[in-house]
């Protein structure tokens, strides 16, 4: 990426930029309306990550080192009810989501906005009372299209691979700006020092590691929310490089025209994408044979380089389990489902799924390696113990872009993951106050009903 490029005034695609974030879009309805699946989608993630460590240690961390001074806005804690500063909100909730590996995301980003474009609109939203849930829609989608070009700008200007955190976080930014009626001046600001100090962590460093740092997700969005703040008290950042620098120009070119919240998945599994193909394939040779798990003498995984980087040994961690190419495909084929209880250090002693394991051998092939990234891909071969041989075929991960997950999907997944914490009747009373946001009612109303602790 050029690093000396000299902008005494906004450069680039930054007017255009400014007018989609501060005026009004002409957002189209199913746009608004994929908005409110996708924060649906978030909510249940958010909800079934309390049960997580992390989830516990970021909270409380919010709360004793993240408090709101003195005259200072403060938010909320969503399935909590504390209170902590807007970064330390954003934070909490950011991380939590984060460490459940299963929201959204848009495949040529190779990463994920949702998990810090949430926590940004709830946080934020907690000192605008009267915002609606028309208005929060399209705050989110502000997000969605500012954090994903971001991403491509990012990715086509610089030689590592960065975490989601390098750039959900400008996002982030954005919605605030647009929540509280930043000038554009204060938006360029904010913009420059969220991009100038987001989390450039390398995300295959995670893979092979992996931690509660995740998808430096948890970072990336506070860092969007205080670049904010900090903006409207006055303190100056140099310009975003991703915006107004002639090299990311091709990345806004669309911007209003081309929606790239239209074109993202939902993960129906707590799972590394990567590894989301391999688990379809094999949940489809088990649906289609009916075969018990004692039938199977062998399991191959062809798929591409960065899935089978993955780890392929019993996890030790939540965390390592997520980044797990064998453990998933296991669990798949012996429990038939991947869900939040297959990613939890519960499961990791189950004889069945480790004895499933040693079965398994992974093998990059060239072939799907090519179609990367605008494709998920893998095949995965059964040997039966009677000598017969299952192919799946060449298949792609569930879940979308093509085919997008359907109203009813959404939905089923968002009560499959919420349902065991909240219990069904808040997990209803959520949905329908989630759905019906497209109108003139209050976001407060919504927000109102995230706020309480789940009953032990």
């Amino acid at each position: 990426m050029t690093t000396h490029e000299t902008l005494p005034e906004p450069g680039g695609a930054f007017g255009a930029f400014a007018e989609f974030v501060l005026g009004d879009p002409a957002i189209p309805e199913p746009v608004l309306q994929a908005a409110g699946l996708y924060i649906l989608d978030l909510i249940g993630v958010a909800a079934s990550a309390t049960r997580l460590e992390v989830g516990r240690i970021a909270r409380d961390h919010a709360v004793r080192h993240w408090a709101a001074g003195e005259g200072a806005p403060s938010a909320r804690l969503l399935f909590d009810g504390r209170r902590a500063s807007l970064p330390g909100a954003g934070f909490a909730l950011a991380t939590q989501i984060d460490n459940l590996d299963a929201h959204d995301g848009w495949q040529p980003s190779l990463g994920h906005a949702g998990a810090a474009l949430f926590p940004a609109l709830a946080a934020f939203a907690e000192d605008a009372p009267d915002l609606t849930g028309r208005e929060a829609l399209a705050a989110m989608v502000v997000g969605y299209e500012t954090a994903y070009r971001a991403a491509l700008a990012l990715h086509a200007t610089v030689e590592d691979y960065h975490t989601s955190g390098a750039w959900n976080g400008i996002g982030c930014a954005a919605i605030g700006a647009r929540l509280r009626g930043a000038s554009p001046e204060i938006l360029r600001h904010a913009l420059g020092i969220a991009e100038y100090h987001a989390p450039r962590s390398q995300m295959m460093r995670e893979i092979a590691n992996p931690s509660m740092m995740h998808d430096g997700t948890g970072f990336g969005a506070p860092t969007g929310i205080y670049a904010l703040l900090i903006a409207e008290d006055g303190f100056l950042g140099a310009p975003a490089a991703l915006v107004e620098f002639a090299d990311a120009a091709f990345a806004w070119e669309s911007l209003g025209a081309d929606w790239l919240t239209m074109q993202q998945y939902i993960k129906p599994y707590p799972i590394c994408r990567w590894a989301h193909a391999p688990i379809d394939a094999a949940l489809g040779l088990r649906a289609t044979h009916g075969i018990a798990p004692q039938e199977i003498a062998g399991v191959e995984i062809a798929t591409f380089g960065y899935s089978a980087a993955l780890n392929c040994d019993v996890p030790t961690s939540t965390s390592n389990a997520q980044y797990s190419l064998a453990w998933p495909v296991a669990c798949a084929l012996v429990r038939g489902r991947v869900g939040t209880e297959e990613v939890l250090e519960g499961s990791f002693g189950d004889a069945g799924l480790r004895a499933m394991l040693g079965r398994i051998s992974v093998s990059v092939d060239p072939e799907i390696d090519a179609l990367f990234p605008a494709r998920r891909a893998a095949r995965v071969t059964l040997t039966l113990r009677d000598g017969r041989v299952l192919e799946s075929g060449l298949t792609d991960a569930s879940g979308g872009p093509d085919p997008q997950m359907t109203r009813d999907e959404v939905v089923a997944k968002y009560r499959a993951f919420a349902g065991p914490v909240l219990g069904e009747a808040r997990t209803t009373e959520i949905e329908q106050a989630v759905l019906e946001m497209n109108g003139d009612g209050r976001f407060a109303e919504v927000m109102a009903l995230l706020v309480d602790a789940p009953k032990a």
